[in-house]
């Protein structure tokens, strides 16, 4: 059976954020000037937005230069932010902060992102754009050096690559230009790296892991518009993190933990440490009464500035969290991942008329604000490796006395060198989930709406099997069994023998086994399309 094929102008992979505002941009300028270029979005999850997790407050910036009427076009967008509060928290007490500039909230708005990019894809539908929800690009193709499209993956393959009564051959999408704005470590764009090397002479791209949950809570501890970020415990003073807690509409809660995964202590659990949040003094008494309705997780960029790579290449580009443009101090990156790629679409719309091959995308990213607001704030998170003190007074230095002009640049380390052998810690006790406000991972990844086909091949592959055992069990004590918040790796004993059990179904396309696997010996390959997680109310 062979490979069917189509033909687009421009080809997005991605329905997020970055992804469905170049497509808006291009389809606008396409109307304006009349032309008549296909566009066309792939998307890995089942609807546009199953796969979309963040916290979110957006900052509409990028959105008001978009769509300037995206008030009159019943936007999903109607929780304007009416307080700020950030608090640390030791073990029994929590102490009321200043409010960092970066992360003033004035003018924003708590959203759920996923119903955003549907909102968003129904924009884009409605200028043109064809957008193919369950299309989940599983390889790049190329004409020499150039990239001309992706091919979808084959489906019905069995866990031993053999094809069922239900295969069907992949299909090649193949375009003048390719966006990828796959989102953060991208499975395709990780290999666009590695075959351009367009991450030659910046710093390691780093990363958090975000944890989330919804509740409806009661509704005399609903306060509709209250953002509050926390740092501190249950992480201890040289682990990056904090929590989100934000109040949407309809009583609901969205509360969030994220864990830098430069952490060293490999018995260090995420999951647990979030369960482990909720019981604090100040927060318990939200959630008591309520209950959990939604749950997710996605790791997310924190190198910022000096881990952007080149971002253009012959036939394509990339945009987005993909790239990298979170904005760490802020706490935001969907307003700088639609505007890059607004900036694409526009670089790409001049390019296709002229014919040029590379699109000079980097160069005028960096004349619009996305360069400055990112580099002003470079420092601030690598500088939280001294520790948690060291990394407050560092970003209060540098943000309100110097204001981002300080020469130099700190570099990142990569994650996955960062852990410390077992023999140097103790295992962490937590403790027992309860059921009420604590969870075990498998009933949250049940809330998650997670479907894989059990049929199809494992998407989760080991480069080597022997480092499973020789490496992280014998050194980490199996990392992998904690890092992952959804249960997807297990360890058991089998002729005396410690061997690694790899339950792929259950993956919610984190992305963290990937970034974090000591060895890097873990390779997050897409499943099927349309599989993964549904995350409808998060």
């Amino acid at each position: 059976m062979t490979n069917e094929t189509m033909n687009f102008d421009v080809l997005i992979v991605g329905a997020g954020p970055a992804g469905l505002s170049a497509a808006i941009r291009l389809a606008q300028l396409n109307e304006a000037q009349g032309t008549d270029l296909s566009i066309c979005i792939i998307e890995k999850g089942a609807s546009v937005g199953a796969h979309t997790l963040s916290g979110a407050v957006l900052e509409p910036r990028a959105l008001d230069e978009l769509l300037p009427d995206w008030q009159d076009r019943n936007a999903p967008i109607n929780i304007p932010v009416t307080q700020d509060q950030f608090w640390f928290l030791d073990e029994k007490k929590a102490y009321r902060l200043p409010l960092p500039r970066p992360m003033k909230n004035h003018g924003n708005y708590i959203v759920r992102l996923g119903a955003v990019c549907a909102w968003l894809a129904e924009q884009a539908e409605s200028l043109g754009v064809d957008i193919f929800p369950g299309f989940a690009g599983s390889e790049v193709l190329y004409d020499g050096d150039k990239v001309i499209g992706v091919a979808t993956g084959d489906m019905g393959v069995n866990r031993e690559g053999e094809k069922t009564d239900q295969y069907q051959a992949g299909i090649h999408l193949l375009a003048k230009q390719t966006l990828f704005s796959e989102g953060c470590r991208g499975s395709l764009t990780q290999t666009l790296f590695k075959r351009f090397n367009l991450r030659e002479k910046v710093s390691p791209q780093t990363y958090g892991l975000g944890i989330k949950e919804v509740w409806e809570v009661d509704p005399a501890q609903h306060r509709e518009g209250l953002v509050v970020h926390t740092i501190g415990w249950p992480l201890d003073k040289k682990t990056y993190g904090g929590s989100f807690i934000y109040h949407l509409d309809k009583h609901q809660v969205a509360i969030g933990f994220v864990t830098g995964l430069d952490y060293e202590n490999p018995y260090l659990s995420p999951f647990e440490e979030m369960q482990r949040l909720k019981t604090h003094p100040y927060l318990k008494v939200l959630f008591q009464g309520g209950k959990r309705i939604a749950y997710g997780a996605r790791a997310l960029n924190e190198g910022g500035f000096q881990s952007i790579p080149q971002l253009a290449f012959p036939g394509g580009m990339i945009v987005g969290c993909a790239a990298g443009f979170l904005n760490v101090p802020k706490i935001k990156g969907t307003h700088t991942a639609m505007k890059s790629g607004m900036v694409a679409a526009e670089e790409t719309f001049k390019a296709l008329k002229t014919q040029t091959i590379t699109v000079p995308y980097q160069k005028a990213l960096k004349k619009t604000w996305v360069w400055p607001e990112l580099k002003a704030v470079r420092n601030i998170r690598p500088a939280f490796r001294r520790g948690l003190w060291f990394g407050l007074c560092y970003a209060a230095i540098e943000t309100y006395l110097f204001r981002g002009r300080i020469p130099w640049t700190f570099r990142h380390v990569a994650d996955h060198t960062t852990l410390k052998k077992a023999d140097n810690f103790k295992p962490i006790d937590y403790p027992k989930p309860d059921g009420v406000l604590t969870f075990d991972k498998l009933s949250s990844v049940f809330l998650s709406g997670t479907h894989h086909k059990e049929d199809q091949k494992v998407h989760l592959q080991l480069e080597t099997t022997a480092n499973t055992v020789v490496i992280n069990h014998a050194l980490y004590q199996s990392p992998e069994t904690r890092y992952c918040p959804a249960g997807v790796y297990e360890v058991f004993m089998h002729e005396g023998h410690p061997k690694l059990q790899i339950n792929a179904q259950n993956c919610i396309h984190c992305k963290t086994c990937d970034i974090k696997d000591p060895t890097q010996n873990i390779v997050w390959h897409v499943p099927e399309g349309g599989g993964g997680p549904q995350y409808s109310d998060l």
